[in-house]
């Protein structure tokens, strides 16, 4: 009898370990991102002053700024002047098995709470859906390495883990995370899913639309907010979806704030449905795209794999993805 229970146990943790067929949940392999050679600088311009541009390199793409260049905040306004730049002050990570965290060296994090491991399940029609958990990390890079001194104009911090996808429920349910984006079964029809067509144009060619807030532009849609992918397109494809998912959610749950704008001159303020034209994105994990396309190495949110994704991933150790997140920001220098 006890040989039955023996023969039980070691059963159930083998496929508690290994999942169900298609499971990818194999490694833990990462690396801290190498601020000298795995981020690409340049993705911080264009630099504003007011609707006027002071510094750009390859012709880097922006977003509208306050077209006036001088600015006041506070009861007793306080003058200055209308910046504008791409802050990198965001992280994210998306991987196979959970609780690994690949950009702290591939540090396996498990406390033991049960949570589901990546998978690839195929369909009848030869088509693949995904799930993967992913990580939202808080990385003020240009505060801790001291980059400018003294300069009002971003936020000061340090690295950290700030949300982990595997301790939320919501994050492996299609109908739980109704309860934070319950617009998604509005969009849920071929006319909704039709219009990203548009968005995935407008992203490849310069920004995404943030009227079709419900689309990903080339990726897909944003909703619903979790990790479910009905399509996998690959791993780059399906990990930058999962990174609007995530910025996305952040913003639902107002765990991240708008910066951006007139309103952002004087400070954050709330903005529960995420601006896609706020963030750029590069990637810094497996292979840190620092190899400028057309002068470029960050892409908004949307654009198209195609023109930056190839080659970046590779088996085994390059099937976790990392994100280094520019976020726009305008302020109000002087207050």
């Amino acid at each position: 009898m006890k040989r039955a229970h023996l023969i039980a146990f070691w059963t159930a943790a083998i496929i508690h370990c290994h999942g169900v067929a298609g499971d990818l949940a194999t490694t833990c392999i990462g690396k801290f991102p190498n601020p000298v050679t795995d981020i690409c600088w340049s993705c911080i311009l264009p630099i504003s002053l007011g609707g006027t541009t002071m510094a750009n390199l390859a012709k880097q793409e922006d977003i509208a700024n306050p077209s006036n260049p001088v600015c006041s905040c506070g009861v007793n306004p306080a003058i200055g002047l209308s910046i504008g730049y791409w802050e990198p002050a965001r992280h994210v990570e998306v991987v196979r098995r959970p609780f690994c965290l690949v950009s702290l060296g591939g540090l396996d994090l498990n406390p033991g709470i049960p949570s589901p491991s990546a998978a690839l399940v195929p369909d009848a029609g030869g088509q693949s859906s995904s799930f993967y958990q992913a990580h939202f990390y808080t990385n003020p890079v240009m505060y801790w390495l001291r980059v400018i001194a003294d300069f009002p104009c971003m936020e000061r911090g340090s690295f950290d883990l700030a949300y982990l996808t595997e301790v939320d429920p919501l994050w492996n349910d299609d109908e739980l995370s109704l309860i934070l984006n319950p617009e998604a079964v509005l969009f849920a029809n071929p006319v909704a899913v039709a219009a990203c067509a548009a968005d995935c144009v407008a992203a490849t060619t310069g920004f995404s639309l943030p009227q079709l807030f419900w689309c990903a532009g080339c990726q897909g849609s944003v909703l619903p907010l979790d990790g479910h992918v009905r399509t996998h397109g690959g791993g780059v494809r399906t990990s930058e979806l999962l990174t609007q998912r995530l910025t996305a959610k952040m913003h639902r749950e107002l765990l991240a704030w708008g910066w951006h704008g007139k309103r952002g001159l004087c400070g954050p303020y709330f903005l529960p449905i995420m601006d896609k034209t706020a963030y750029k994105l590069q990637l810094t994990h497996p292979i840190a795209d620092t190899g400028k396309l057309g002068g470029k190495c960050c892409q908004p949110f949307g654009r198209t794999t195609v023109l930056w994704g190839a080659g970046k991933e590779y088996p085994i150790k390059g099937e976790d993805f990392a994100f280094m997140l520019f976020r726009k920001r305008n302020c109000c220098v002087g207050y």
